[in-house]
């Protein structure tokens, strides 16, 4: 058994969002740790399954935007989504990689800072240097972390990282992962938890 969850997610996705907000939570209630593995569902899902994007499909596409907004109330979460709502969540992906690589930082206040700029402040995550900025104002180094993105290996970790998931089948956003079990969805985060107690 491993210590560790693995937290699958992109920053596009609402859902990783609401499912981020209680994973750490969860995590640390079961003496384990998180893994924060960004995502890009431009390549599992459009590329790999060859599907549109989610909210570009007819009939799901409104409906998931409505669910959303009533997941967030039901969280009792601000919801102020991002104009445009599709947006390149590649530079915040990057940032998240590379602080997992430097292995000394909390990566968590980061990954919940960017989702929260882009889904409760209507906040623009698209851009190096939006990403440096919020990481500067959570204590982060600006500069280490604004070349960390532009950083060959950062990019190569983060194509690597993504073509690893597809390739175990991991394809949404939250996809979390415990004990080799899967588990897609933020409705399933009481499944992982009853799993954390005892795997059925």
């Amino acid at each position: 058994m491993s210590n560790t969850i693995e937290f699958f997610f992109d920053f596009v996705s609402p859902f990783g969002w609401f499912a981020a907000e209680r994973i750490g939570g969860i995590a640390r209630a079961h003496g384990r740790n998180v893994a924060w593995k960004p995502l890009l569902l431009g390549v599992t899902v459009k590329r790999v399954m060859g599907l549109p994007a989610l909210l570009e499909t007819p009939l799901k596409g409104p409906y998931l935007l409505h669910d959303a907004e009533r997941c967030a109330r039901f969280h009792g979460l601000p919801w102020r989504p991002p104009t445009p709502i599709m947006f390149s969540s590649v530079a915040a992906a990057r940032a998240i990689m590379w602080a997992v690589a430097r292995g000394d930082l909390d990566v968590e206040p980061l990954v919940l800072g960017l989702y929260r700029r882009a889904w409760t402040m209507a906040g623009d995550i698209s851009t190096p240097d939006a990403v440096a900025d919020l990481a500067a104002a959570q204590g982060f180094d600006r500069a280490a972390l604004r070349a960390g993105i532009e950083c060959p290996e950062t990019k190569a970790g983060l194509r690597r990282s993504v073509a690893d998931a597809a390739g175990r089948g991991i394809f949404g956003s939250p996809f979390i992962v415990v004990d080799g079990e899967p588990f897609w969805g933020a409705d399933r985060l009481e499944m992982v938890e009853r799993w954390l107690v005892s795997p059925w």
